[in-house]
């Protein structure tokens, strides 16, 4: 078994959906302490990375205004087509859903995302075998000053979250992004998860 099956089958919160939701971590902390610091403006242009149910979507949405997009993107078609009846029926129309396995690419324009946001997903990636390709399509859409703000699982004996061996560390998340020219910008601690944010170096 690959380490993404295996770790999503071992998690509680697997891809198992409900009346077309996805898993989601916003009810796992606070919403409103992730938020504060996303720091999202009118206007930017947000990516939810294997948005799930689109809970992080729908309250981006109203942030970025309707001047801003937020860009929602998954590999199951139909959590999205979920995400589109809520966004529908909350009169949301600056949301726009696409399938996609983040694995192989993300289909967006170049340097057009002000804020990557990647919440409990990449745990059920192996990254030493996708994460190169991965992180140069994220270094590609996000704009020069563009975030990479992401929620994982902290590394210990939690009655929650997947396999320890699943589990990546700040630490690793450091190690993964310097090649690219972005450093550590901020640390949140969510209790049994963590937020960690990362900013491009601009060079003077």
């Amino acid at each position: 078994m690959d380490k993404k099956n295996r770790c999503m089958n071992e998690h509680p919160y697997n891809h198992k959906k409900t009346h077309r939701r996805g898993p989601s971590s916003y009810h796992m902390h606070n919403p409103d302490v992730v938020f504060n610091e996303l720091n999202i403006k009118k206007g930017d242009s947000f990516l939810d990375l294997g948005c799930g149910s689109g809970d992080y979507s729908i309250q981006a949405a109203g942030l970025v205004g309707e001047l801003g997009m937020v860009y929602a993107l998954d590999i199951w078609g139909e959590v999205l087509e979920g995400l589109n009846e809520r966004a529908g029926e909350n009169g949301i129309t600056n949301i726009k859903t696409k399938v996609c396995n983040i694995k192989e690419n993300i289909n967006l324009d170049d340097n057009s995302i002000d804020i990557c946001f990647i919440s409990t997903v990449l745990h059920t990636i192996d990254l030493s075998i996708d994460g190169k390709r991965l992180f140069d399509e994220i270094d590609r859409v996000l704009k020069p000053r563009g975030r990479i703000v992401i929620i994982e699982c902290k590394k210990g004996d939690y009655p929650v979250g997947p396999p320890m061996s699943c589990r990546i560390s700040p630490e690793e998340f450091k190690e993964f992004f310097l090649p690219y020219g972005f450093e550590k910008n901020s640390y949140v601690d969510l209790g049994y998860n963590y937020m960690i944010s990362f900013k491009t170096k601009i060079l003077i």
